[in-house]
Order: C-alpha cells, then sequence, then structure tokens
C-alpha cells in the first residue's frame, strides 16, 4: 500500500511503500461499529444514581381510603405513578458498562479505519512534526501553511513543544502511537501520520 508523503508546505512530494495488512485491509463497518462503541462505553464511568421506592423519602401512610372517594386507589405516595416517587428500575451507581473486544477484532477494527482513512485521502505521512517552542500560535501557523484545520497528529515520541502548543487549539489534537484508538481516528477529518510513527503503528497492530 503507498500512502502520500507531505512536505513543509502539506503538498504531496512522494510516496512511501507501507503494509497492505495495516493500510490495506478491506473496509468492514460492522467490525469499525463494534470496536467504536466498545471504545466509548468502556469510557463511561457509570456514576449515575436512582432513587427506588425504598430511597425516596415518602411517608407510608395510605394518602387516602380505599374506596368511596371517586379517586383511583393509591397505597403511598413513593409509588412509581406519583409526582416524585421512587422509580420502578432505578440505575445503580455501580452500573457496569464495559464491553469486551478481543485483541485480534480490535487490531483488525483499527487496521480496517487506517485503510479507510488511506483511500478517502485523509491520511498522508511527513517525514517529522514538531515546533520550535511551546507556543500554539507557531503551531496554527504551521498548519495553517500546509493547509490543515482539523487534524489528528500522530508521533513516534512524543515532543513536549508540541503537546503544549497544541493543548489551546480546539481541532487539533497530538498523540503517540500507543494513545491513539478508533474513536480519535475515525472523528478527525484529516490524520497525519510521522513515517516513524508508521514504524511503530505496523509493529504493534499488524
Amino acid at each position: 500500500m503507498e500512502l502520500t508523503l507531505l512536505n513543509e508546505q502539506g503538498q504531496a512530494a512522494a510516496t512511501m511503500q507501507a503494509s497492505d495488512t495495516l493500510f490495506g485491509r478491506d473496509y468492514n463497518e460492522a467490525l469499525i461499529h463494534q470496536v467504536v462503541t466498545a471504545y466509548m462505553a468502556n469510557a463511561r464511568s457509570g456514576n449515575r444514581a436512582q432513587k427506588g421506592r425504598a430511597d425516596v423519602q415518602k411517608s407510608t401512610r395510605k394518602p387516602w381510603r380505599q374506596k368511596g372517594t371517586g379517586r383511583a386507589r393509591a397505597g403511598m405516595a413513593s409509588s412509581p405513578v406519583w409526582r416524585g416517587g421512587g422509580r420502578v428500575h432505578p440505575n445503580s451507581p455501580d452500573e457496569n458498562f464495559t464491553q469486551k473486544v478481543n485483541r485480534k477484532m480490535y487490531r483488525a477494527g483499527v487496521a480496517s479505519i487506517l485503510s479507510q482513512l488511506a483511500r478517502e485521502d485523509r491520511l498522508a505521512v511527513v517525514e517529522s512534526f514538531g515546533v520550535e517552542a511551546p507556543k500554539t500560535k507557531l503551531l496554527s501557523q504551521k498548519l495553517k501553511g500546509m493547509g490543515l484545520e482539523s487534524v489528528l497528529v500522530i508521533t513516534d515520541n512524543l515532543d513536549e513543544n508540541l503537546f503544549l502548543s497544541s493543548r489551546n487549539l480546539p481541532h487539533v489534537l497530538v498523540l503517540e502511537v500507543s494513545e491513539a484508538d478508533p474513536v480519535s481516528l475515525v472523528r478527525f477529518p484529516k490524520v497525519l501520520v510521522t513515517r516513524g510513527a508508521v514504524a511503530k503503528m505496523e509493529e504493534m497492530w499488524q
């Protein structure tokens, strides 16, 4: 599989050979959906809580007598039918949202995402990527010169200047190869990868 190699101006200067296993895989929409959904579900904290009938601070006295009032019969004010009553099936704070995805499925899903990005020309490679000082303006000017606005940058070794410069840019995310996740790969319209990061990807995920 050939990947586009960009120069400092963001223009296609050459191409480089990459692994077909990682960048030439067929598009598998069902697998990508499962991997992305599982990743987002595993990030949920599950700390929401609701009150059941026993948890609501209501009187257990019968609100009115059973018959003769013309109103519907009622047993207690904590009934789920009543406003302020307890929930029938309340969410517990220890709810578990995790979904299991096998390692082989995860790697295949990431490879399918990368392959589709390469086919759509949303993935490009650069020799190296960095800034001279930890200044947001420098990184913003560099990306603007390359014609990039919303971009995910994946590097082999995370440069501190690059990381600090990207924190205040809302549409720019800088990650190491080990921190790259399927949600970020899908979310950004453009993915910029260093040549060293491509080698690490082939070592980790194929």
